[in-house]
């Protein structure tokens, strides 16, 4: 489904329900997938770009073949000042999650052309160390959204709560609440919504959206705040008290990205 398509079916739903945002989200079947973040701790130097040269060489085309993907690597443009590459993967159901250092390790095409990264000695690792998050699909968008543009940036927003209790209506603010409906109709382009299922700084929820450059995020959010329907609901005292924090960093996805 392209942008186009994705943004026609969206923008209807407010009027014929939650299931035209599953479709919009691009899902075959309407079941909620897996989103893994994954933050690797790179080293300095000329050692910067082995995490970044593996993924695009070998990494992200074995995930593939496997089953995992899309594949999203990322740099941060406003964020955490620290050399991280930011990968996101697509997980169908929690097998590849589970069992994707075993497949991959199966797979002797990813050990051969990997063999100087996979193998790298304790005294010369080739990252530092990698952090890793669990993510839910949101039922009213159970499918990452590949968008279209050629020249694009991203947001991604990470929404701690206090409480178990308080992070499950943050969730229901968003689905129920009509959160989502409200984003596409103000021109917001979600590529995901995710529940952390298992992570750090839980209770959290993180989104991810996409837009042409800075000026055109400004822009659309301009939008989104004053919306009758956003003033509405952010008024409602039902889920008043569901964030106690928010994490917010833009990102640049690197040419080899498939998101």
């Amino acid at each position: 489904m392209n942008r186009r398509e994705f943004l026609a079916v969206a923008g209807a739903a407010g009027a014929v329900g939650t299931s035209s945002l599953a479709a919009a989200a691009g899902g075959d079947d309407g079941k909620q997938q897996y989103f893994e973040w994954r933050e690797y701790h790179q080293h300095v130097g000329s050692k910067k770009n082995l995490v970044g040269n593996f993924l695009r060489e070998v990494g992200i085309p074995a995930m593939n073949r496997i089953g995992i993907g899309p594949v999203g690597v990322f740099n941060a443009m406003y964020g955490p000042n620290k050399p991280t590459l930011n990968v996101l993967l697509v997980h169908k159901s929690l097998d590849t999650v589970a069992n994707s250092s075993s497949l991959l390790m199966a797979d002797d095409e990813y050990r051969k052309a990997g063999a100087a990264f996979i193998d790298a000695p304790l005294s010369d690792p080739a990252y530092v160390r990698v952090e890793s998050s669990l993510m839910l699909a949101f039922k009213n968008m159970p499918n990452l959204h590949v968008p279209a543009k050629k020249e694009r940036i991203f947001e991604l927003r990470t929404y701690e709560s206090h409480s178990i209790k308080a992070g499950k209506k943050k969730v229901e603010m968003f689905n129920e609440g009509g959160e989502i409906e409200i984003f596409l109709k103000t021109g917001l382009e979600p590529v995901f919504f995710g529940e952390t299922i298992v992570g750090p700084k839980m209770p959290n929820l993180t989104y991810m959206l996409v837009f042409e450059n800075l000026a055109d995020r400004d822009k659309k959010w301009d939008v989104f705040r004053v919306a009758p329907e956003w003033k509405k609901l952010s008024g409602d005292a039902a889920y008043k008290d569901t964030v106690s924090n928010i994490t917010d960093i833009i990102l640049r996805p690197e040419p080899y990205s498939q998101i």
